[in-house]
């Protein structure tokens, strides 16, 4: 059994570390408001934009379609664009996020395809590296920087596209989470490159539209800005999704932190009583001998 120094020590320590899982917990809740605004305030753009290459998608078919969107013709080479965060101590956010990954790794593998994978973020190399290290391509470090913005979302989808007018791959799949509340980080899986062909062609499809200039010149410009956007959203996601991951799991580690401490405490306060009810015996012992 510890002796009693040993749990005063012992629930000291507990108790610091309670204020630091309270004091990131607090960090985090402050964060995700930000980053969950800032998430929130990029859907729309996205989705308008969507509406848009939806509109001129459908007009434009065959040879005159622009290569990101046309695609090569083949699809045996598949890039996996994963995004993981910088950091840990967010529950199972980037553990998720790498499940998913694998998951779509194998099923491409067991198709026949080859599959390389793109790494954003620090947390997955590790995990994807112990059972993919051969099939480990490029790696994006966005640790440098204090928040991603749209900087290194056009680096990514700048060198993602010459990787792709190189030949390097045919598809690149985008694997992110998806931020839904502190509690609900789902992983998503996209097609990113070739662009894909959206079904319908948004509210105004019925609408007789004449383009100047021509919808192949507007979808040149268009196209890689719509990588960018993608991307840029998904590192949105990405901060939104850890600091409530974060703001979780602190919580979780706090409201634990609390249950050990009040056991502690009871072993604390019962070897005591022990102890002080042994030294009493003692003493009543002596003084009966006497």
């Amino acid at each position: 059994m510890a002796s009693l120094k040993e749990l005063k020590d012992r629930i000291g320590s507990v108790k610091s570390t309670q204020k630091i899982t309270k004091a990131k917990q607090m960090v985090a809740a402050a964060k995700l408001r930000r980053a969950q605004a800032s998430a929130e305030a990029a859907r729309p753009y996205a989705e308008r934009l969507a509406e848009v290459m939806a509109s001129l998608a459908g007009k434009v078919s065959g040879d005159s379609a622009p290569k990101l969107l046309a695609g090569t013709g083949a699809d045996q080479k598949h890039l996996l664009v994963v995004v993981n965060t910088d950091k840990g101590l967010c529950g199972g956010l980037n553990s998720n996020i790498v499940k998913e990954a694998k998951i779509q790794a194998r099923k491409l593998i067991a198709d026949g395809k080859d599959v390389e994978f793109y790494l954003v973020g620090k947390k997955g190399r590790a995990p994807i590296k112990r059972d993919f290290e051969k099939r480990i391509g490029k790696q994006f470090d966005t640790s440098t920087v204090k928040q991603p913005g749209f900087e290194e979302a056009q680096a990514i989808a700048d060198e993602l596209i010459g990787m792709f007018e190189a030949g390097a791959f045919d598809i690149a799949h985008l694997i992110y989470p998806t931020f839904k509340s502190a509690l609900v980080q789902d992983p998503t899986t996209n097609q990113l490159i070739p662009v894909p062909s959206p079904a319908g062609e948004g509210s105004g499809g019925d609408a007789v539209v004449e383009y100047e200039p021509s919808e192949e010149e507007i979808l040149e410009e268009l196209l890689p800005r719509y990588v960018k956007t993608q991307l840029f959203g998904a590192l949105l996601e990405r901060e939104a999704s850890e600091q409530g991951a974060s703001m979780t799991a602190m919580d979780n580690a706090t409201r634990n932190a609390g249950d050990l401490i009040n056991k502690l405490t009871i072993q604390y306060n019962r070897s005591r009583q022990a102890a002080i009810t042994t030294e009493l015996i003692e003493i009543i012992a002596g003084a009966e001998a006497l």
